[in-house]
């Protein structure tokens, strides 16, 4: 199973993953982007090839 970990160390929230997401495994809370829904990641590594600041992995398990 596919699961998609965010390095808050990079990551500057911009979204981009939230709007990338075609099964919604992202959401903005307050002024953070956590994976809200691991469970539904296809493993199609859009996230990760979108996202700007290389703070997506998706790994598999």
């Amino acid at each position: 199973m596919p699961k998609p970990i965010i390095d808050y160390s990079k990551c500057t929230h911009c979204k981009t993953c939230v709007e990338v997401c075609p099964v919604e495994v992202f959401a903005k809370e307050a002024d953070k982007v956590v994976v809200k829904k691991p469970d539904k990641c296809i493993n199609c590594k859009s996230c990760e090839a979108q996202c700007p600041s290389e703070a997506i992995k998706v790994m598999d398990e």
